[in-house]
Formats: C-alpha cells, structure tokens, sequence
C-alpha cells in the first residue's frame, strides 16, 4: 500500500478506535484480519452500518488530516470504517473491489467510495474512475467527487474540469464547494459557459450567478454585453455576481448596486 494511503488508513482506524464500543471495536478487528478473503470482505463491508453504526464522526483539527485539502467533516463511523477495511486489504486486489463497489453500490455507498478518492493508493490512476462518478445523475453522488474533494483539482486534466463545472450547473449543484475553482478556470471553460448562459437566456431561463464566478479573469469588451445583462437582471445575487466579474477583469465596477462575496452568494443561493 503506497506511504499517503497506509496514512490514510492510520489515521481513520485511530478515529475509529476512540469512537467505537469494545464489542464493536472486536467486530472491526475481527473482519480486517480476514481481509485477504473477497467474499469475506464484501460481507464485512456490507455489515458495517449495522455492525458499527452511523453516528457522526467529527474529527477534530488535532487528530490530523489524511491529505491535504480532503474534508471529513460530515463523515459517519460507518464510511470511515468501510473506507478503512477497503485500503486495508491486500494492494493487489484493491482496483477490483473498488470497482465491484462503485458497481453495485446503493447511493450511500456510492458518496462514500468517492468522496474517499484522495486516499486511494496511486490516485492519479482513478481520474477515470472519477468521471465515472461525475455522469451519475444522482446529485449526492455527483457532488461525493466535485465537492469539498482535493481530487478533481489535482488529477482532472481540463476537458474533465471543465466537464465538471458545467453539469454542476446543469442539475443545480452549487459551483463554490469546488476546489481549485478559481485557479482552474480557463478561457475554453468560458466560453463554454457563456454558450450555456446564452442557451439558459434563450429558453427564458435565469443563469446561475456562479457561473460569473468562472468568467470575470476572461471578460473582454466583447462578452461585456452579457456582464451587463446579468446587472440588469432583477435578480439581486445575478447584479452581485456580474459586479464580482467586473472586478476580476479589472474592468470598472457599477456605483450603485449590492457588494457581496462569493462566498455570500453561495449560501444565498443554497436551499434552507
């Protein structure tokens, strides 16, 4: 198992070990010593919810990261357990039964085994498998790799990112969540969503404010017509957004109107 997963695997049994009851911390090492076993491994990962339960993880900042940027923060015991049982098992079958996983997995499961990307050993290698994850229409499993997750920053060459943000916007998923969003953006993203903008405006359709987030550093004066049709919209947060544009382009910003953060605009936008 390559150094950063049997990290990754350290720290999430050492989170275990200090949340878990005696009986279920026996179940768990019971199951990890006959991990070389397939069938043995599917029903250990199977079992582990009841075995184990959901209760909140919550680690906190002094016991550690895995990785950088990889944000357990909403994890149960259970997706801490099953990722932990998965790294734990012999190296040479790790890809098939990550595979046989993400193939047969229920939804919970499914958010589970992606938003764990980072940790798997030689993460460079699962860009595909990611992907795969990002056509689901399934909103929590789309977002289990886009949001909150170090992954598609470092391993999505730009046709993928790219892929990425754009159906974040077609079904509804919030952009800021993302990493690398703004260090990644790119002229070819820009047009691209501009193209979507003009497709959303055709219809009669609003566009979502972030997507100006992911223009302003390429606004010239010919997309500038589209800036100014979102400060004219009636839509406060699409006039907000179109001024933050504006700023990233070096291009003056209007007088009048409501100056927020795009971290302001995201939780205007978010359902209560």
């Amino acid at each position: 198992m390559a150094t950063e997963s049997a990290s990754a695997l350290s720290l999430l049994e050492s989170w275990l070990t200090s949340r878990l009851s005696t009986e279920a911390q026996a179940w768990y090492d019971e199951k990890r010593a006959s991990l070389s076993c397939d069938r043995d491994f599917y029903i250990a990962f199977a079992l582990v919810p009841r075995k184990l339960g959901k209760a909140d993880l919550i680690p906190t900042e002094d016991e550690g990261a895995a990785c950088t940027g990889w944000d357990p923060s909403n994890w149960t015991v259970d997706q801490a357990a099953r990722i932990a049982l998965l790294l734990a098992g012999p190296e040479a079958s790790f890809i098939g039964r990550l595979e046989k996983l993400c193939a047969t997995g229920d939804v919970g499961e499914l958010v589970t085994l992606y938003q764990a990307l980072p940790l798997y050993p030689n993460p460079a290698s699962l860009a595909k498998r990611a992907a795969e994850g990002l056509r689901s229409n399934v909103v929590p499993v789309f977002e289990a790799v886009a949001h909150r997750n170090p992954f598609p920053k470092r391993y999505f060459d730009q046709a993928a990112w790219n892929q990425m943000v754009l159906k974040a916007l077609f079904i509804g998923s919030s952009l800021h969540p993302i990493q690398g969003l703004d260090a990644r953006a790119n002229e070819a993203l820009a047009a691209t969503l501009i193209d979507y903008a003009h497709e959303r405006w055709a219809a009669g359709r609003e566009v979502n404010p972030e997507l100006w987030r992911c223009m302003g550093p390429f606004l010239n004066e010919a997309r500038l017509e589209d800036v100014n049709r979102a400060l004219a919209s009636e839509n406060r947060l699409s006039k907000a957004a179109a001024r933050l544009a504006l700023g990233a382009a070096k291009f003056p910003e209007p007088e009048e109107g409501e100056a927020l953060s795009w971290e302001e605009i995201h939780q205007s936008l978010a359902p209560c």
